[in-house]
């Protein structure tokens, strides 16, 4: 029998358990349960309209007459977008198609921030997407901060029910003066009501990032991340800003919460948005109970105290 003959067995079994282990990835095959579309409400927006290159310009480029944005991260930078416009409340989304491939400490980030005009007391509701010392095992992280308050993380974590990397996904987060919801793929997964002790009020711009966060985002910076694998890319769009555009002429809630909203939905104080749905709560509790690995408010070995939302 030829040498080749007797190693193909143990091969074809080695690579196939290979295959299996890359292609599983710890990914969660599971089917959402159905629900109302809140991306299909609001309109589309390019990403050349809505944004301005926030840092690492050689970085970031735009295709599809500016509809499409690609962020890169590698060894001598990552990239980011900053909205053009300021916003005290509104419907905020993106369709994101995340790095493939081992991506430990890489974060792809959306969030809202007012850091820029409140350094010692700023505002931030973040979706951080955390690579993995896996190939598809991304983690979505949502937090929010309020006056400062960025000693106390509210931090929750979920796995995704699908692989990231293949095709875009919808990232959202809904913001008025009754709460902060986070959606993945119109799925709810974390409300943050207003009652909590802590919540954003000033007014916020809208970011799309690249970065390298190996000091903390894979394992607690167990996993930094390996330039070998470089570049790192992101693909944003289907960018949605919908609600109230903040100016220092006009700060009254009241007065601009249609200002940059065409459509006869208000995500700012439309009934609507004041609460979910029996629909959007079944959704969020299926989400929470198949898909979410951590919550700050279940952590008594960080916080001796809990937050007193967490009460």
């Amino acid at each position: 029998m030829a040498f080749w003959q007797t190693q193909l067995p143990f091969s074809v079994f080695l690579f196939f358990c290979i295959t299996a282990l890359v292609s599983s990835g710890s990914i969660r095959h599971y089917t959402p349960p159905i629900v109302t579309h809140l991306t299909d409400l609001f309109p589309k927006i390019p990403v050349s309209d809505g944004y301005s290159n926030f840092y690492g310009d050689s970085h970031i480029k735009l295709t599809g007459n500016g509809s499409i944005a690609t962020l890169t991260l590698d060894k001598s930078s990552g990239s980011g977008l900053a909205s053009k416009n300021k916003y005290q409340y509104g419907f905020f989304s993106a369709a994101i198609k995340l790095p493939s491939g081992l991506s430990s400490g890489v974060v792809v980030a959306f969030y809202l921030s007012n850091a820029d005009d409140f350094p010692h007391n700023h505002d931030e509701i973040d979706i951080e997407l955390l690579g993995h010392d896996r190939r598809k095992d991304w983690i979505f992280q949502t937090n929010v901060y309020a006056n400062g308050s960025v000693n106390t993380g509210r931090e929750e974590k979920f796995y995704l029910w699908f692989d990231p990397t293949t095709q875009h996904h919808h990232y959202s987060i809904l913001w008025n003066s009754h709460h902060i919801v986070f959606f993945v793929d119109n799925v709810p997964v974390r409300e943050f009501p207003r009652n909590n002790a802590v919540f954003p009020l000033k007014p916020m711009s809208v970011y799309a990032t690249i970065w390298d966060g190996s000091q903390w985002a894979t394992h607690g910076g167990k996993y930094p991340v390996n330039y070998k694998n470089a570049p790192f890319t992101a693909s944003f769009t289907e960018m949605e800003m919908n609600g109230c555009v903040y100016s220092k002429q006009n700060d009254s809630v009241s007065l601009c919460s249609k200002k940059n909203n065409p459509s006869s939905l208000d995500p700012v104080e439309g009934h609507e948005f004041a609460t979910l749905s029996k629909q959007q709560l079944t959704a969020m509790d299926w989400a929470r109970r198949k898909l979410m690995l951590y919550s700050y408010c279940k952590d008594t070995s960080r916080f001796k105290v809990l937050p007193p939302e967490c009460k």
